[in-house]
């Protein structure tokens, strides 16, 4: 059975962004992340050949790990992220027409907002989650303004600048879980540099959440 969006982020509500992976190295990258316990996988389309990434991540992980794209904003990269396999679209930005276009096709949208007009835009058009972008520019006190505002049921996740020093803060906020980009990889990144970023990151969380409880 494949797994779904929801569950993924229920087992580890932190989504994995390889900006600048290879296609020749992403399998290797991927293994310690899905060893350590990360089931949402993002390849962003700025990255060298992107959409190979995709297809042989889905080849090898499509039914336990949720696999697709970010800094998605054309409808020809949904259709292209589609074709590779991909099961989730991630853009920068809440544009209407590219949440409602890959909810057509069935794939997953989590969209870009910045403020309370951006969320409910993206929401009332069919948003599986939103992501906070950039997360280090609205900061924690930003976040809870806005979620006394936002439907508690929509999954938040904050992107850019994010540190496990600093997930607390957001969970407190309103955060569901967070997107995690140069922090947890970079191109060219060894493997095992990787993976303890990895581990550093799901040990944060797991304290983070512990502290709040």
């Amino acid at each position: 059975m494949t797994i779904s969006l929801t569950d993924a982020l229920k087992e580890l509500p932190l989504v994995a962004i390889l900006r600048g992976v290879t296609p020749e190295e992403v399998i290797a990258i991927a293994d310690v992340l899905v060893a350590a316990g990360y089931r949402v996988i993002e390849v962003p389309l700025n990255s060298p050949n992107p959409y190979e990434s995709i297809k042989r991540l889905s080849e090898k992980y499509g039914d336990s790990v949720v696999i697709g794209a970010g800094t998605v904003v054309s409808k020809e990269q949904v259709d292209l992220v589609k074709e590779a396999g991909g099961r989730i679209i991630i853009s920068p930005h809440a544009d209407i027409d590219i949440i409602q276009y890959s909810k057509k096709l069935s794939l997953y949208s989590v969209p870009g907002f910045l403020n309370p007009t951006e969320a409910y835009a993206a929401i009332n058009a069919g948003a599986d989650s939103l992501k906070l972008f950039p997360a280090d520019t609205v900061g924690p006190k930003g976040l809870k303004a806005m979620s006394v505002v936002l439907p508690k049921e929509m999954p938040i996740l904050p992107v850019g600048g994010v540190s496990p020093s600093t997930m607390k803060a957001f969970l407190d906020a309103g955060a569901s879980g967070f997107g995690l980009g140069s922090g947890l990889y970079k191109a060219g990144m060894s493997v095992e540099q990787t993976k303890q970023n990895a581990l550093s990151y799901v040990e944060g969380y797991q304290a983070a959440l512990t502290f709040i409880k």
